[in-house]
C-alpha cells in the first residue's frame, strides 16, 4: 500500500516487556501509517479513533491524518470545536460526514458549514435532528456567498430544507446530490414549498421529502444521469419544469392529499426507468374510491398527470380500491386522456378489495358517463393483465371493451379473485369472452395461481 500523499511515514515502537523482562513486539503499531488508517477508518467514528491515542506513542494523533471522518457522538456546541482540530488541506478530506445528535439552531449550522469548508471535502454528508425546524417551517439551510466548496463532489443532506441556489453555485465540481427532509413535528400543514435546482455538473440527483408539500419543480441539469424523487402535493403542482436532456434513469414519485376525478381520488404517481436491466419503463397511478361525493375535478386531475408525463412509458400499472364501485369509467378516463396513454403496450389492472363488503348504489355516479359506448384506438396495446376480476356485470363489460378497443392484443390474462374463483358461471362467461378472439392468447387463473383453463389461439387446454 502506498503511504497517503502529504504525510511522512511514521516509525514504528515496541512497547510491553515480557515474562523474562525482554520487550515484546506490539504487532499492531508496528504496521505501516496507511493499515493503522484503515484500521482507525474502519472505527466508524472520529471520538473512538482519537480515544486510540491512549494504547501508544505510536497511535498518539494518528486520527488527524485521516481523510476519513465521521463525527456521530459529539454535542453540537462542540461540533466545531472538534473540526477545527482536523489538520487543513492539503489534501483536503475524502469524506466529511457530520451527524449532529442534539437540535441546533441555523446559523450555527451555517457556522459548522463553514467550518467544513476550509477542510475542502469531495465528500459531505450533514445529518440534522428532524426537528431541527420544527418552530419556524418555513426556514431553509443557506450557504453564505463566503463559503465555497471547491472540492466538493458529494453532497447528501438530511433533517433540513434547502435554498439550492444558495448552495450549487460555491460547489462547482458537484456530480452527486442527495437530499431528505421531512416535518414529523406536525407543521406540515404550513409547508408548502418548491424545488429548484440549476447545475451544470450535476449528475445524479436524489430527493426524499415526506410530510412536507411541495408546490412546484424547477430543474435545469444538462448533465444529469440519474434522477430520484419522491415528493407529496396537497393539491395541484403550480409547475414541473425539467430541463435534463441526458437522463437516463428516472424514479419519478409523487404522492396526493386532494387531486379528485368523480368519486375516484388519485393517491399516488411513479414513473420509473431503467430500474433494473431489461424493465420497461412503467408508469403506477394509484387510486381509490373516496365516498359518495362526487368531485368535479376531471380537467384537474388530467392535466396533474400530464404534468408528471416527463419520459414516454410502455407499461401501464393502475392500482384501483374499489370499495364495489364500477371501474370502468376511470379507467378509460385515462387510457383516453393523453397519447402517452395510447401508446401503453402492457397494462396491468390490479383491483385491490376490501375487507368489509361493498355495494354500489343504483345509478351510481362511477358508472357515467357510458363509457361502455367510448371506442379508444389503443393499437399498441399488446398484453394486459388484470388482477382481483370477480365477473360483476361491469367487469365484464370492461373486459369486452378492452378487447374492442386493442385490436393488436396478443395476451390477456385475468386473475379471479378468491370469492369468483368458485363462481362457474363467472368462469364460463370470461370462457366465452376469450373463445370469440382465438388470435389472443387468453389465461384465466384463481388466485391461488392454479390456472382453471387456457384459451390459446381457439384451443382449449
Amino acid at each position: 500500500m502506498e503511504p497517503i500523499q502529504g504525510f511522512p511515514r511514521r516509525s514504528s515502537e515496541h512497547l510491553g516487556r515480557g515474562g523474562d523482562g525482554e520487550e515484546e513486539e506490539d504487532r499492531i503499531s508496528d504496521l505501516d501509517d496507511d493499515m493503522l488508517l484503515l484500521i482507525l477508518a474502519r472505527l466508524g467514528c472520529i471520538r473512538a479513533a482519537v480515544r486510540t491515542g491512549v494504547l501508544s506513542r505510536r497511535w498518539h494523533g494518528l486520527w488527524s491524518i485521516l481523510r476519513h471522518i465521521v463525527i456521530s457522538d459529539v454535542p453540537f456546541p462542540s461540533l466545531e470545536a472538534a473540526l477545527g482540530h482536523v489538520p487543513r488541506p492539503p489534501p483536503g478530506l475524502s469524506l466529511l460526514d457530520l451527524r449532529v445528535p442534539d437540535r441546533p439552531d441555523a446559523a450555527g449550522v451555517t457556522s459548522l458549514l463553514r467550518a467544513a469548508a476550509l477542510l475542502e471535502p469531495k465528500e459531505l454528508a450533514l445529518t440534522l435532528p428532524w426537528r431541527f425546524f420544527c418552530n419556524s417551517p418555513m426556514l431553509f439551510l443557506q450557504l453564505p456567498a463566503d463559503v465555497k466548496f471547491p472540492a466538493l463532489e458529494t453532497l447528501s443532506l438530511s433533517g433540513c430544507h434547502v435554498r439550492f441556489e444558495s448552495f450549487l453555485p460555491w460547489c462547482p465540481l458537484l456530480r452527486v446530490l442527495r437530499l431528505k427532509f421531512d416535518d414529523h413535528a406536525g407543521n406540515h400543514e404550513h409547508m408548502n414549498t418548491f424545488m429548484s435546482v440549476h447545475s451544470a455538473s450535476l449528475q445524479e440527483l436524489s430527493v426524499e421529502a415526506q410530510e412536507v408539500y411541495i408546490s412546484a419543480v424547477d430543474l435545469v441539469v444538462p448533465e444529469l444521469k440519474q434522477l430520484k424523487v419522491s415528493l407529496r402535493a396537497y393539491e395541484e403542482v403550480n409547475i414541473v419544469s425539467i430541463l435534463a436532456p441526458m437522463v437516463e434513469n428516472i424514479s419519478w414519485q409523487w404522492s396526493y392529499c386532494s387531486i379528485n376525478y368523480g368519486l375516484w381520488r388519485i393517491l399516488k404517481l411513479r414513473l420509473q426507468t431503467g430500474a433494473k436491466h431489461g424493465e420497461f419503463p412503467s408508469l403506477q397511478i394509484h387510486a381509490r374510491i373516496t365516498s359518495s361525493v362526487v368531485h368535479d375535478g376531471m380537467k384537474n386531475s388530467t392535466k396533474e398527470i400530464e404534468k408528471h408525463l416527463i419520459t414516454e412509458f410502455t407499461v401501464l400499472e393502475i392500482h384501483l380500491k374499489t370499495k364495489g364501485h364500477c371501474f370502468g369509467a376511470f379507467v378509460f378516463h385515462l387510457l383516453g386522456m393523453n397519447p402517452c396513454f395510447m401508446r401503453t403496450q402492457w397494462l396491468k389492472v390490479i383491483i385491490q378489495r376490501s375487507a368489509v363488503k361493498h355495494e354500489c348504489p343504483q345509478d351510481c355516479a362511477c358508472d357515467h358517463p357510458d363509457w361502455r359506448s367510448q371506442i379508444i384506438s389503443l393499437t399498441a396495446l399488446k398484453e394486459v393483465e388484470i388482477y382481483g376480476f370477480e365477473g360483476y356485470d361491469h367487469e365484464i363489460d370492461f373486459l369486452k371493451l378492452i378487447f374492442k378497443c386493442a385490436p393488436m392484443l396478443k395476451q390477456m390474462i385475468v386473475v379471479l379473485s378468491l370469492a369468483a374463483s368458485s363462481l362457474d358461471d363467472r368462469c364460463t362467461q370470461i370462457h366465452k369472452i376469450f373463445g370469440a378472439y382465438s388470435s389472443v392468447e387468453c389465461y384465466l387463473y384463481i388466485t391461488r395461481g392454479e390456472y382453471v383453463f387456457v384459451v390459446q389461439h381457439g384451443h382449449n387446454f
